[in-house]
C-alpha cells in the first residue's frame, strides 16, 4: 500500500481544515516546499496536493506551488482541487502533476471528466469520491448531492477508471479514525479499482489495517502535522 502524505494549500500555505470547512483552518507551514522536501527526506515517494484556493475559485489557483515542489523533489504529485476546465488540467500537468483528480467536475459535467479520462489515459485520472452519509458532495464540499457513493464509483469504473480517491467528509480533519469497514465493502465490491483511502487516520494501528484490508494507497495529513505518526513509523511499514 502506498503512502500518501497530503499537502492542503490556502494563499499559498499548508494548512488543514476539519470537515471541509474553510473557517476551520490551521496554518502548519508557509512553505509547502519544506513540507514535501521532509516528506521525501524521510523516503516518502508519493504527495496528495490539493489546492484548495482553486476549490473555491472553480478553476486552479496554486499551480506555481506545484511546480515548485514538483521540480525541487521527486515525489510523485497527484493534484486535485479546482480542476474545472481543460486548461486546468493542462495546467496542472505542465507543472508537475503526474496525476490529477477530478472530482466535482465528475459529478457535474461528467463528459468533461470522461474526456479526460480518454485523452491521458486511466492511469493518469483520478476519481475524487468525497462522500457524507453515503452521498456524494462537490465543489469543495460546500454542496451535497443526491448521488449514492456505490452506484456513483460503478458507473465510472464501468467506464473505465482504474483510480479513486473515497474521502470520508465526517471523518476528515477530526483524528477519530477512518471509514474502515466502508472501504472494506468498495474493495469486494470492486476488486479492480485502486482505492485511495483518506480521511481520519489517526494511528499507525489504522494504517495498518487499511492496508490488511486492501487499500492502494492512504492518505495521511493531520495525523503527521499533529504528530499523532511519526514519518519514521510509516518508512518503517513500507
Amino acid at each position: 500500500m502506498h503512502i500518501i502524505p497530503a499537502i492542503d494549500l490556502i494563499d499559498g500555505k499548508c494548512v488543514r481544515l476539519t470537515e471541509g470547512d474553510y473557517t476551520q483552518k490551521k496554518v502548519y507551514n508557509e512553505d509547502p516546499l519544506e513540507v514535501a522536501k521532509e516528506f521525501e527526506a524521510h523516503g516518502i515517494r508519493r504527495l496528495h496536493l490539493v489546492d484548495l484556493d482553486g476549490a473555491r475559485a472553480k478553476h486552479i489557483v496554486n499551480h506555481r506551488v506545484l511546480e515548485r515542489i514538483a521540480t525541487q523533489t521527486s515525489l510523485r504529485i497527484d493534484f486535485g482541487g479546482g480542476l474545472k476546465s481543460d486548461e486546468d488540467v493542462r495546467i496542472a500537468f505542465e507543472s508537475g502533476a503526474r496525476q490529477v483528480t477530478g472530482g466535482t467536475v465528475a459529478v457535474k459535467e461528467p463528459e468533461r471528466f470522461l474526456g479526460w479520462l480518454q485523452q491521458y489515459g486511466p492511469e493518469r485520472i483520478i476519481l475524487g469520491a468525497d462522500f457524507k452519509d453515503g452521498k456524494i458532495a462537490v465543489s469543495g464540499w460546500q454542496e451535497q448531492s443526491e448521488l449514492e457513493l456505490f452506484a456513483f464509483l460503478e458507473d465510472y469504473i464501468q467506464k473505465g477508471v482504474q483510480y479513486s480517491i473515497c474521502t470520508d467528509i465526517s471523518k476528515d480533519g477530526r483524528l477519530e479514525g477512518t471509514a474502515l469497514e466502508l472501504y472494506k465493502d468498495i474493495i469486494a465490491r470492486f476488486p479492480g479499482l485502486k482505492l485511495i483511502a483518506s480521511g481520519g487516520v489517526t494511528a499507525i494501528g489504522e494504517v495498518e489495517a487499511l492496508r490488511e484490508a486492501g487499500c492502494y494507497g492512504a492518505i495521511i495529513g493531520k495525523a503527521i502535522y499533529e504528530g499523532k505518526i511519526r514519518l519514521e513509523d510509516l518508512i518503517e511499514r513500507g
